[in-house]
């Protein structure tokens, strides 16, 4: 059973998602602010997550920003017709759809389900034994290693922590902040030039054509990602 979590400050828009998502045979847990939808993303398996923007707490841009950490999980916004910039903000950060209030309950099922379809199919983490796959690339998490079909690729540490990063949140896009701020572990100083080279030299490793890259692609004016194939 595919288990989708509802968050919303207005308890009614709770009940009434939760009612039709049930309908449809999906588990649904439910949390009212963003705090609380990051700490059930962190304890549960969730296969897709509505996430009210504005929040008391944590808005949901914020918690989205909490979630990307560790999970892929489809999100979905829910947003007033006011909030087309944070709808923007948001989807640059990783959200993957949003839904306008007042909504249809029969729209809001319709991309709940798509959504999860895409990520039981492609979106999910292609990993077994530790092991992530996408096309010819692959990353053994167990033991730091990369091969490009079947052949070692020889990663520096930094260069590693990238291509994992980007790996375990394939078919995103993630800026150099992102990334700057969870493989540097630290606040981006300066992260584009630095995040730039690191990628220039990654492409240089891993694809056969750098300047026509398989995986490693460039989203201009957004960041990187590498491609599910």
């Amino acid at each position: 059973m595919y288990q989708v979590l509802v968050c919303d400050d207005d308890k009614a828009i709770v009940d009434a998602a939760r009612i039709y998502l049930e309908s449809e045979g999906y588990a649904v847990l439910t949390a009212y602010n963003g705090k609380e939808a990051v700490a059930v993303a962190q304890k549960e398996t969730l296969h897709c997550i509505i996430l009210d923007i504005m929040m008391p707490v944590m808005d949901g841009i914020a918690a989205t920003v909490e979630i990307r950490k560790s999970s892929n999980v489809p999100i979905i916004f829910l947003s007033a017709k006011s909030e087309d910039t944070d709808k923007i903000t948001g989807l640059s950060l990783g959200a993957d759809d949003y839904v306008t209030k007042p909504f249809s309950p029969l729209e809001l099922l319709a991309r709940v389900k798509s959504q999860i379809r895409r990520y039981v199919a492609f979106g999910s983490l292609v990993e077994k034994q530790g092991v992530l796959t996408t096309g010819g690339l692959s990353i053994d998490t167990e033991a730091h290693q990369v091969t490009v079909d079947g052949e070692e690729v020889h990663l520096t540490a930094t260069e590693y922590k990238i291509v994992e990063y980007l790996m375990r949140n394939m078919g995103r896009t993630l800026s150099s902040t992102q990334i700057y701020e969870n493989v540097w572990n630290e606040n981006a100083f300066a992260s584009d030039k630095t995040v730039t080279v690191h990628i220039r030299r990654i492409r240089e490793k891993i694809e056969i054509d750098s300047r026509n890259p398989k995986y490693l692609k460039v989203v201009w004016g957004i960041g990187y990602k590498i491609e599910k194939i």
